[in-house]
């Protein structure tokens, strides 16, 4: 079997929003969602679907996947999954092993593995280990809003949709206290900050939040690369930290070594795909570190992220970006139930393909 194309799709999802304050990404609004598909044939007549990191860095992963990353794939053997990655991940090494080049990798390895669960006819999370679970618990990971009022009323919305753990992307105490008095005392609440601060900002930041009983604070320094940092706002501000969303294998290594986070958050569509994120789980376990992955996005990456979490010995929590969508080209598979659990995919490989007519209509030209 070799591969004959890679082809590169982004579509563009207007979101529904409710009320007046619009979610913000780097102090702009936003309203809607940018994802970066990738689709590879094959000579037999298998194709598989992946996703690199996009929102709004898509142009320069599609770039690097057309330009150079694509055509090195082209007649090579799908199924050798692991030496296609390494060699492809050596002829990077010029380029950086982070950013744009690592998240066009990552679109090819949850590709090829969406390939090898279609030829073995088995669900992905089956080839990974498989698991006694058909669905798992998702929390609502909300947009920044900045407001109070606006906090208020999507984590409302949150509780009526089923959801029990509740992630807050915000940097400043009003919006945060105002999830926790409607969620209640107990009910999980995370922050995931940005890397806003300096160590000292966020230990003081951390002291500040520490009646609010967060489960985590994510990401609260910058740079983020700072493993002795983290590990002192941990140590000191009183609150379990996470990270891990924008590193490498080599980053959470380190962050391990420091005892600098309590949860450890691989991206599936940066970190490398479905490789490199099982790699990072065993290491994690080596260390005695949770696995919560990041997947703030719409696609085959979330897709991926629901397999290699249901492959996990212990259940744990899928993020599920709090964006909702008029249309998306996976339908219901990335929307969880009533009961705030969202499916794993049962039909081989990643479950499903995107719909086609979707995609026409989503398509950005």
């Amino acid at each position: 079997m070799k591969i004959t194309a890679v082809e590169t799709i982004v579509v563009s999802m207007p979101m529904l929003i409710e009320g007046d304050v619009l979610p913000k990404a780097s102090g702009a609004a936003r309203t809607s969602m940018q994802t970066l598909l990738v689709r590879i044939d094959t000579d037999e007549g298998v194709s598989g679907w992946g996703e690199g990191f996009g929102h709004r860095i898509y142009t320069a992963t599609k770039a690097a996947l057309d330009s150079f990353i694509g055509p090195m794939c082209i007649g090579r053997d799908p199924t050798e999954i692991s030496t296609l990655v390494d060699q492809l991940q050596r002829n990077l090494g010029g380029v950086g092993r982070n950013g744009p080049a690592m998240y066009a990798l990552s679109a090819i390895d949850i590709a090829l593995w969406d390939i090898a669960g279609k030829l073995a006819g088995l669900p992905l999370y089956k080839l990974l280990g498989g698991s006694p679970r058909r669905d798992l618990p998702a929390y609502a990971s909300l947009l920044r809003y900045g407001e109070a009022r606006a906090v208020t009323h999507y984590t409302e919305r949150a509780l009526k949709r089923g959801y029990r753990h509740i992630k807050l992307h915000e940097i400043t105490e009003a919006p945060i206290k105002a999830a926790r008095d409607v969620a209640g005392a107990d009910l999980p609440i995370m922050v995931d900050c940005n890397c806003p601060w300096t160590i000292d900002e966020a230990i003081t930041m951390a002291r500040k939040l520490a009646p609010l009983r967060l489960k985590w604070l994510e990401e609260p320094v910058w740079p983020p690369e700072d493993h002795r940092g983290l590990a002192r706002v941990q140590a000191d501000g009183g609150i379990p930290t996470a990270a891990g969303e924008n590193a490498m294998l080599p980053e959470f290594k380190s962050m391990f070594e420091h005892a600098a986070i309590t949860y450890a958050q691989p991206s599936v569509t940066k970190v490398g795909g479905v490789t490199q994120m099982r790699k990072v789980m065993a290491l994690a376990e080596a260390f005695g570190v949770n696995v919560v992955p990041h997947s703030a996005y719409f696609g085959p990456g979330l897709l991926a992220s629901i397999h290699c979490i249901a492959a996990m010995p212990k259940e744990t929590l899928v993020e599920r970006y709090d964006a909702d969508f008029a249309e998306n080209p996976l339908h219901d598979a990335i929307t969880p139930g009533a009961n705030g659990r969202i499916a794993v995919p049962q039909g081989p490989g990643l479950g499903l393909d995107p719909d086609p007519a979707m995609l026409a209509r989503l398509r950005v030209k």
